[in-house]
């Protein structure tokens, strides 16, 4: 039996925890190297995670609603045959053997060495059982590892454990919340905008009355299967029309400010992200090449990326990339 450990990919640049949303296979289930195997919340959006192996899920460690850092293991497969093991690989036992009192009292995972189950539980020796974000936070609040119950595996102490315990109702404290992962970039990016980026608010009165006409005259017959146009749409084209005519607009900055290699990277077209509102923060879906569009596609592509990112069903590519917000 080979067993391979299901770990969590690095999804975007600096994604360092996410959160378990939906398992799509059970234990027991057969899955295939490549298919979606889990769905996580990033800081971002909620993206599916790919099975790493072919055969069969034989053990889930992460469950709904927990957290697990980049490459931390949340799952065995137990591979098939042609995976990794090759002809190499130690038969199983006869069935007899299997029967012997020896084997009808050992536990259900072996103890070997060679058992990667085996190893991720004893690795620990004498030290409290416990992932290595898990410890980070504790060290963090000044929590002692302790006093905490740990629900994952053997015992092991996970985030959640460590994050029920700062929640906990003290003696004269009021109750806190903890910050889901787009919660926490919210707040990392507003700290650093206030901080490094001069902040002034420029107004400016438009004329819309032929817009409004626009899209009223649009909306009340729009061609099958058209979205409805909105103001968006049009401040949309807008906006791109003006990063097009006006490149310096429409950059991003790389690099140290003090670092001699640090650039500034004009954009390849009129990449801008839309914030919206969700139940746990904002989240910014990005219409890329939005200069090449009409107003009918933007607006078909607006209403689809918004209702995909309140179902939290965008896709890697969609949420990455933008020069500009509305």
């Amino acid at each position: 039996m080979t067993l391979i450990a299901q770990e969590i990919p690095k999804v975007g640049l600096v994604m360092e925890a996410v959160k378990i949303v939906r398992w799509l296979k059970n234990v027991g289930d057969r899955v295939v190297a490549g298919e979606a195997l889990l769905e996580v919340e990033t800081e971002k959006a909620v993206v599916e995670i790919e099975a790493a192996a072919s055969g069969r899920l034989t053990e889930i460690l992460v469950q709904v609603d927990s957290h697990a850092a980049v490459g931390d293991q949340v799952a065995w497969i137990e591979a098939d045959e042609a995976h990794g093991a090759g002809p190499t690989a130690a038969p199983r036992k006869a069935e007899p053997e299997a029967a012997t009192p020896a084997a009808s009292t050992s536990p259900a995972v072996s103890t070997s060495p060679t058992n990667p189950v085996a190893a991720i539980r004893e690795r620990d020796g004498d030290r409290i059982r416990s992932t290595p974000v898990a410890r980070q936070l504790a060290a963090e609040h000044g929590i002692d590892l302790g006093g905490i119950t740990g629900t994952g595996p053997g015992g092991r102490i996970q985030l959640d454990d460590v994050q029920r315990a700062i929640r906990a109702p003290r003696a004269g404290s009021t109750a806190v919340l903890s910050l889901s992962p787009m919660r926490r970039a919210l707040a990392r990016a507003m700290t650093k905008s206030h901080a490094t980026i001069p902040q002034f608010t420029v107004s400016r009165a438009v004329e819309w009355t032929t817009s409004q006409a626009l899209r009223r005259e649009f909306s009340a017959a729009p061609p099958g299967g058209s979205a409805k146009l909105s103001l968006t749409d049009f401040l949309l084209q807008a906006v791109a029309r003006a990063l097009i005519e006006f490149p310096a607009l429409n950059a991003t900055f790389s690099g140290d400010p003090d670092s001699a290699d640090a650039h500034i990277v004009p954009a390849s077209g009129a990449h801008i992200g839309l914030v919206v509102a969700v139940d746990n923060g904002l989240l910014v879906p990005v219409i890329h090449d939005v200069e090449r569009l009409g107003l009918a596609e933007i607006a078909r592509r607006r209403e689809d990326c918004v209702e995909r990112g309140l179902k939290g069903r965008l896709k890697r590519e969609e949420v990455d990339g933008a020069t500009f917000s509305i």
